[in-house]
């Protein structure tokens, strides 16, 4: 499970889908409808918010929307009840291991949107969230 803290924006059509089921499933995860995934640590940050429920409703709300300006169709109304003012705290390191993780995996299915995201040094945050020092989160597994 990934669930990106960069703008859905970089994504390519192939992440961007798998943006949308990962972030149903999470949805399903934080309502305790699922088995599975239950202590994923993709989830701690939401599961910190007094809404949790509705803190990923939100992320999911700019990633249908994303799916909307390309022309995609995501169903909206599997969306849950969104938080308002909700803003949940992401590190300049995660970001910049995020940008580093994303440009690996478009180096080998996107050359288009892998040239797209050349020229970003600081990528913009998905919308939940707000940039602040620090290096990787303590709860992001390091891929090798």
């Amino acid at each position: 499970m990934r669930l990106w803290s960069l703008h859905p924006r970089y994504l390519d059509a192939r992440g961007l889908v798998a943006l949308w089921r990962e972030g149903l499933l999470a949805q399903k995860v934080l309502a305790g409808e699922t088995k599975g995934y239950r202590h994923h640590p993709q989830l701690l940050r939401f599961r910190q918010q007094a809404d949790a429920s509705g803190a990923i409703a939100s992320y999911l709300r700019e990633v249908q929307q994303e799916a909307e300006r390309r022309g995609y169709h995501f169903d909206a109304s599997k969306i849950g009840s969104c938080a308002r003012n909700v803003k949940i705290s992401v590190t300049r390191g995660q970001m910049q291991y995020e940008m580093a993780h994303l440009r690996a995996k478009l180096e080998v299915r996107d050359a288009a949107a892998l040239q797209r995201s050349e020229g970003v040094q600081a990528p913009d945050p998905h919308p939940l969230f707000e940039v602040v020092q620090g290096g990787v989160e303590t709860w992001e597994v390091i891929s090798k």
